[in-house]
């Protein structure tokens, strides 16, 4: 199920996008985006991770719980 979630700027989607690091390494990346991002398929919330707001921008970020 994609994870969503709502704040006072509005409704946000949970991405996920596979990236290749300097090094040669695959990693992937999360990151929340109110529409449809350039690349990256809407994910669930992975496991071990919390949702927190930027207290400055009001945007949502994951945070290893």
């Amino acid at each position: 199920m994609v994870y969503n979630h709502q704040t006072d700027k509005g409704q946000w989607t949970l991405y996920r996008r596979e990236v290749r690091l300097n090094g040669g390494r695959d990693q992937t990346i999360y990151f929340f985006s109110r529409g449809e991002p350039k690349s990256g398929t809407p994910a669930d919330m992975p496991p071990g991770f919390s949702v927190k707001i930027v207290p400055t921008t009001g945007m949502p970020v994951l945070k290893r719980a």
